[in-house]
C-alpha cells in the first residue's frame, strides 16, 4: 500500500504525509477520532464558522513542525530522519487526550486529569500497538531528549502548536487581529547552546505574535458568550451526572452514560484496563444527541437547560474586574427561583461563575531568546515596544452568568 498522501488544507495548502509512521498515525482509531471534536468547542456559538476540527490542528501543527525542521537543518543543525519523524509524530498526536468540545468539558469527565497528562497515557498505548515506534516522540514529548529545541518546538513559546491554532482559529473565525506570520517567525528560528532562539530579526514578527495571541484570548477564548455557553453545558452534565448517580436511566450514548454513571478518578482511569477505550470512543456527537435526547425528559431542570442550549438561548454574563458579591449571586439566584418555580438550591444549576486570567508572555514557560550577532538577550531586552512589566502583566477577569428566561 502506498502510504505517501497529501491532504489539501485550506489554511496551509498541501500538507504530505510522508512515511509510514505518519500514515499509521492518522489511520488510527484514536487519531481519526479529532475529526468528531471540533478545535474551538462552543465558540461557534459567537463565530459560526468555527467550525474546524482538532484533526485539521494536528496536521497544520505537523506542517509546521516539518517547516521548522527544514529551516533548522538549511542552517547546519543535524537532526536524524529518526528525530524529524518522532517530532512530526509527537505533533500528530498532541491532542488526542481531548474531551468532547476539546476544553469545554475537561474536568467533567475524568475529574483531577487535564488532557495533557490522557495524551501522554493514550501515546503510550499507542506506542505499544506499534512496538516502540514512537519511542522517540515520546522522548521527544516528555523533554527528555538530548536535543532540547525539538521539545521546545513542541511546547515552548514559539511551539508549532501555537503558531498553528492562531492562524487557524484566525481563519475560520474571521478574526484577522489575531492572524500570524507562521512562515516568518519559522524562518527566524534558530538553535543556539542546544536550546531554540529567534535571529534578532524576527523580533517584530514576535511582537505581533504576542499581540495576536492576547487578542485571540480576549476575542475568541475568553469571549463572554463563549464562557457562558461552557458553564451552561457544564451545569446541564452536573445535572445529568446527579440523576444518573441517583439510577436514572436518562437517554444518552453508551460511553456518555458509563461516565455519568461513574465518578473516574485519575488513579480509576489509569488503572484500569477499559475506561481508557470508553474514553477514546467519547467525541461531540455523545453531547449532541445527548442534549437532544434530555431536552424533552421529565426532570425540570436537565429539560430547560438542554433546551435552551440546543435554542443558543445561552447564560447572559457580566464581566467585571472586581470580585462578583455574594449576596448580587443570591438575589440572582432567588430571582430565577421565583421566576422558574424551583428551590433556591436547584437555581444554582441556572447561574454560574468563572475567573479568567492570562499574560501576554508568561516566562515560567520559558523565554523567549533573540540571537544578536554577539549575544543573546531575553525578548523584554531585544523589544522596542515589548518592555518586562508590559510582558508579564496580568490581566484577571470575572464572569458571572446567569440564566434570562
Amino acid at each position: 500500500m502506498n502510504k505517501n498522501k497529501i491532504i489539501n488544507d485550506p489554511v496551509f495548502g498541501f500538507i504530505s504525509i510522508q512515511s509510514d509512521l505518519l500514515y499509521d498515525i492518522v489511520t488510527h482509531p484514536y487519531f481519526q477520532r479529532l475529526n468528531r471534536i471540533k478545535q474551538l468547542g462552543l465558540a461557534s456559538v459567537v463565530y459560526p464558522g468555527a467550525q474546524h476540527t482538532r484533526f485539521q490542528h494536528s496536521l497544520g501543527a505537523m506542517y509546521l513542525m516539518s517547516e521548522a525542521i527544514k529551516n533548522l537543518r538549511s542552517k547546519g543543525h543535524d537532526i536524524t530522519d529518526e528525530e524529524a519523524d518522532g517530532a512530526l509524530a509527537i505533533m500528530l498526536l498532541h491532542d488526542i487526550g481531548h474531551g468532547p468540545l476539546s476544553h469545554s468539558l475537561e474536568q467533567f469527565i475524568v475529574t483531577d486529569v487535564d488532557h495533557e497528562n490522557i495524551t501522554l497515557f493514550l501515546v503510550n498505548k499507542i506506542n505499544q500497538e506499534f512496538n516502540g515506534r514512537l519511542n522517540t516522540a515520546l522522548s521527544i514529548f516528555k523533554n527528555e531528549h538530548p536535543k532540547k529545541f525539538l521539545h521546545q518546538l513542541v511546547s515552548g513559546q514559539l511551539d508549532t502548536d501555537r503558531l498553528d491554532y492562531l492562524r487557524r482559529d484566525s481563519f475560520f473565525t474571521g478574526v484577522v487581529e489575531g492572524n500570524i506570520g507562521s512562515a516568518r517567525i519559522i524562518r527566524m528560528l534558530n538553535v543556539y547552546n542546544g536550546e531554540l532562539v529567534l535571529e534578532a530579526k524576527g523580533t517584530y514578527s514576535i511582537e505581533q505574535y504576542l499581540l495576536a495571541r492576547r487578542l485571540m484570548y480576549w476575542q475568541v477564548y475568553f469571549h463572554k458568550t463563549c464562557i457562558a455557553a461552557e458553564n451552561m453545558l457544564t451545569n446541564t452534565i452536573k445535572r445529568a451526572k446527579e440523576l444518573s448517580l441517583q439510577g436514572k436511566n436518562l437517554g444518552t450514548t453508551p460511553s456518555l452514560e458509563f461516565f455519568l454513571k461513574n465518578t473516574i478518578s485519575q488513579n480509576v482511569f489509569f488503572s484500569s484496563n477499559d475506561v481508557y477505550k470508553i474514553y477514546t470512543e467519547l467525541d461531540d456527537s455523545d453531547i449532541w444527541c445527548s442534549l437532544k435526547s434530555w431536552s424533552k425528559n421529565e426532570d425540570y431542570i436537565l429539560s430547560t437547560l438542554s433546551k435552551s442550549f440546543l435554542n443558543r438561548k445561552i447564560f447572559k454574563t457580566k464581566v467585571s474586574t472586581k470580585d462578583i458579591s455574594e449576596q448580587e449571586i443570591n438575589e440572582k439566584k432567588q430571582e430565577i427561583a421565583n421566576k422558574l418555580g424551583i428551590s433556591f438550591e436547584d437555581a444554582a444549576y441556572f447561574v454560574s461563575l468563572t475567573k479568567v486570567s492570562t499574560k501576554l508572555y508568561d516566562q515560567i514557560e520559558g523565554e523567549i531568546n533573540v540571537l544578536h550577532k554577539d549575544s543573546v538577550k531575553h525578548l523584554s531586552e531585544s523589544s522596542d515596544i515589548l518592555s518586562s512589566a508590559a510582558l508579564s502583566e496580568h490581566v484577571s477577569k470575572h464572569y458571572f452568568s446567569f440564566y434570562e428566561y
